[in-house]
């Protein structure tokens, strides 16, 4: 556990245990709230780079799950370059 001040303006400085253990950036948004127990929580709201948004579409995340699946189950096959996995594609 940590322990930081609360300062002017109410501002409180996230120990560096916490930091470390975050993919947190100077301007990265969060959420605060207060939890069942009472407790401030922070949430960290990482934003997507509008480029990568198809990528955790509902659609393409099942997709993905599905994919995993057949992997575990053995269905994958392995190409020994991209121009094979091309034509596997195509055919």
């Amino acid at each position: 556990m940590s322990r930081a001040l609360v300062r002017e303006h109410y501002q409180i400085t996230l120990p560096v245990e916490i930091r470390r253990n975050l993919p947190l950036e100077i301007g990265d948004p969060v959420e605060i709230y207060i939890n069942e127990e009472g407790e401030i929580a922070i949430r960290l709201l990482k934003t997507i780079d509008a480029s990568q948004a198809w990528f955790w579409s509902k659609e393409h995340q099942e997709k993905e799950k599905e994919a995993e699946r057949e992997l575990r189950a053995g269905k994958g096959k392995k190409a020994k370059d991209a121009g094979e996995l091309i034509d596997e594609l195509e055919t």
